[in-house]
């Protein structure tokens, strides 16, 4: 039976277990032990499923991998110690010396940081390119061309990319699609659906949901694509521990009733500054205005927590409205169940060429905030007071 999203929160990955317990136990443990020598010669072979040492697999691992994997309808997961720890082994597990990557423009910093000063240091060619624009993608792409690296929405113009499309420029490229779905979530958007083959997460966003852990995830559509993520991610050792599985696993179960409420209080905070004297502009796939609306309609299941907006006061009033906010927290990240605000050109992005940043739309005095779940009201109150 395929269950609907509210239902599948709470019940994906799960599996009964020894004693019958309603939440996942943690197996905190390194290893594990062989019934006897026949036991260990046979999973170290592969010839049986089971587990032999935590960095290559452990059971709490696994149902979150199994969890997220059910929830982005991929073949299976691999969780990681952070986001960039999901991006970094995709990477590694797609492109060697002589390839070339073609990547949003609007990007994560260190994603972009990663292709710009680390990747290129091993030949791994890139391209930043708006992805927004199908001609753009098209024109990027070269003979060598082994990865299209997509966010979407992007971080942190909230640039919304049409993954159908760029799916089929990339597969007739002969190129893997990558998304990053963080801004989203699963319960927003799935771009496996939409032909992405690869799907990367920061699940310390949306997916934990509670500012207490750091972790990442990949989902793949197949077998062939999972093989050599586990492969680096086993050998490079960048694998999430058992208590944080457990953590993002109990973040999980109130994932879909938290999306609504992020969406809900999004579209009314985001009505609001569009229509506000003192902003100069807004960015948030729910609004009319964005120039990607239609697509978002068509790819997203909701418009998910994140609104970019520039006052129009600049730079020195942004900082006040960032010093003046009361509910509000001024810190990086997003997707919690706080409202944050941060500037991303000094705080997010500051490790991104100043040229790259203003190519991206990431001005100067642009703010981003990830709205919470609080009370929308309070919380509009609360920027209106903080822009007088």
């Amino acid at each position: 039976m395929k269950h609907k999203m509210d239902t599948l929160c709470i019940h994906a990955g799960m599996t009964e277990n020894e004693h019958l317990a309603v939440a996942p136990p943690i197996y905190q443990t390194s290893t594990f032990k062989f019934r006897d020598a026949d036991h260990g010669a046979a999973l170290f072979a592969g010839k049986e499923e089971g587990y032999i040492y935590t960095r290559m697999l452990n059971p709490t691992v696994k149902a979150l991998e199994d969890a997220v994997a059910e929830l982005e309808n991929g073949h299976k997961g691999l969780g990681t110690a952070s986001g960039m720890a999901a991006i970094n082994t995709v990477f590694m597990a797609f492109v060697k010396a002589g390839d070339h990557v073609v990547c949003s423009e609007s990007v994560y910093g260190p994603t972009s940081t990663s292709l710009e000063k680390v990747l290129v240091e091993f030949g791994v060619e890139h391209s930043f390119v708006d992805t927004s624009d199908l001609e753009a993608v098209k024109n990027a792409i070269r003979p060598n061309t082994k990865m299209v690296y997509v966010e979407t929405p992007g971080n942190p113009t909230l640039v919304v990319s049409d993954i159908a499309e760029i799916a089929k420029i990339a597969h007739k490229a002969g190129a893997v699609l990558v998304v990053d779905n963080t801004f989203s979530s699963p319960v927003v958007q799935q771009p496996l659906e939409h032909g992405a083959d690869i799907v990367v997460h920061s699940m310390t966003k949306f997916l934990n949901g509670h500012a207490d852990v750091v972790a990442g995830m990949i989902v793949v559509k197949t077998e062939e694509q999972y093989k050599p993520c586990r492969y680096i991610l086993n050998h490079l050792g960048g694998i999430i521990p058992p208590f944080e599985a457990f953590l993002v696993l109990r973040g999980i179960k109130t994932l879909s009733i938290r999306m609504k409420k992020h969406n809900e209080n999004a579209q009314k905070i985001a009505e609001f500054l569009e229509a506000h004297p003192a902003v100069s502009w807004v960015k948030y796939p729910g609004l009319k205005s964005h120039p990607q609306h239609e697509i978002a309609k068509k790819q997203m299941n909701g418009y998910s927590g994140i609104i970019s907006f520039e006052l129009k006061g600049g730079l020195d009033a942004g900082k006040h409205m960032m010093n003046s906010v009361k509910i509000a927290q001024l810190a990086v990240s997003l997707g919690g169940v706080e409202s944050l605000i941060q500037h991303p050109a000094s705080m997010t992005h500051a490790g991104m060429p100043k040229e790259l940043r203003e190519q991206a739309g990431i001005t100067d005095g642009l703010v981003r905030l990830s709205v919470g779940i609080e009370d929308a009201d309070e919380l509009i109150a609360d920027l209106n007071q903080s822009m007088k």
